[in-house]
């Protein structure tokens, strides 16, 4: 018996580390938007390669290797978590584009009527990441995929309904500080795998803590050392995720960025994301010293994204002139 269940142990890692961890491959946005629409390079309109790159993000995070593993109650998935980490992180991305689709992109102004499909996607995929049943997380991304899909049907084929795509810079911007903002969040607790020293910055805002700061005490911030390759592996969801979507943000906004001469700065982004992606060679995270003898794949992931943070706020910068 204990040797049976040493070898239900050994073939569920193997087959964990093998199989279900390895890196997901960055996908072609322009042929999966030519695919979804039949191979037709006419019904790629404006807001077609956006809305494409979305479902098919969303759909790889179901139909990868493994599936979806975030709700899995399979012993060897809950203690190995770093591809539901993953999952996560990519997950945060696509309930942001989502949600700036719905209430922006489609929209000409604030009391414009926002579209049936995508107030349907919308909340589905802001359902419990982690739902095994009753109803399950995989039901619920799959209903917003196929409202998703309505939509994008009637985009690239006014005669199905009315469908709309703006393609704005201040629609742009609404997304952008977003992203802004997530990014500078995952670069933060990256940064936090070796202890971070920060002034107390709420105190500048609130007059009664300001007021009870009676010294320069930095408070010390630093991930468990437990946590570490949880928060690397989110953050490599999230890029992955953010990479596609810049992809496509560059072909279906191009008119504009090309008008505000900002092309070049979202291909920074683009860049700095792509580099956060190179693969691994070594199957565990390693937590090493600032300047120690053994590397840190969590400051090093960090600085790629302190990086993308940084053009994504010169790109803003660029778009309000």
């Amino acid at each position: 018996m204990p040797l049976a269940v040493a070898a239900v142990v050994f073939f569920g890692l193997a087959t964990y580390w093998s199989y279900w961890s390895i890196r997901t491959p960055v996908f072609d946005v322009r042929e999966v938007a030519l695919r979804q629409s039949g191979n037709d390079p006419k019904r790629l309109v404006s807001g077609a390669v956006t809305t494409a790159t979305l479902i098919e993000v969303a759909t790889t995070l179901l139909e990868k290797r493994g599936g979806f593993l975030s709700n899995d109650i399979n012993p060897i998935s809950l203690w190995l978590d770093n591809m539901p980490n993953w999952e996560f992180g990519a997950v945060v991305q696509v309930r942001d584009f989502a949600r700036v689709l719905r209430n922006d992109f489609a929209r000409a102004q604030t009391q414009s009527k926002e579209d049936r499909d995508l107030a349907i996607a919308d909340p589905r995929f802001h359902f419990a990441h982690d739902s095994w049943i009753f109803p399950t997380t995989e039901g619920q991304y799959r209903e917003g995929i196929e409202a998703l899909e309505r939509y994008l049907a009637r985009l690239e084929d006014p005669s199905i309904g009315e469908a709309r795509f703006f393609v704005r810079i201040d629609n742009l911007r609404f997304w952008l500080e977003l992203v802004a903002k997530r990014l500078g969040d995952l670069a933060h607790r990256l940064s936090a795998s070796v202890g971070v020293d920060d002034l107390d910055t709420y105190a500048v805002w609130d007059l009664e803590a300001q007021a009870a700061a009676t010294d320069d005490r930095k408070p010390a911030y630093k991930t468990h050392w437990l946590e570490v390759d949880d928060v690397f592996h989110e953050a490599r969801g999230a890029t992955w995720a953010l990479l596609h979507f810049m992809y496509a943000i560059q072909i279906d906004f191009a008119p504009v960025l090309h008008g505000k001469k900002a092309m070049v700065s979202l291909k920074q982004i683009i860049r700095k994301l792509d580099q956060a992606q190179k693969p691994m060679w070594i199957p565990i995270v390693l937590n090493g010293t600032g300047y120690g003898v053994t590397a840190n794949h969590s400051l090093v992931l960090a600085s790629r994204i302190s990086r993308a943070d940084s053009a994504v706020i010169d790109l803003l910068d660029l778009l309000e002139q």
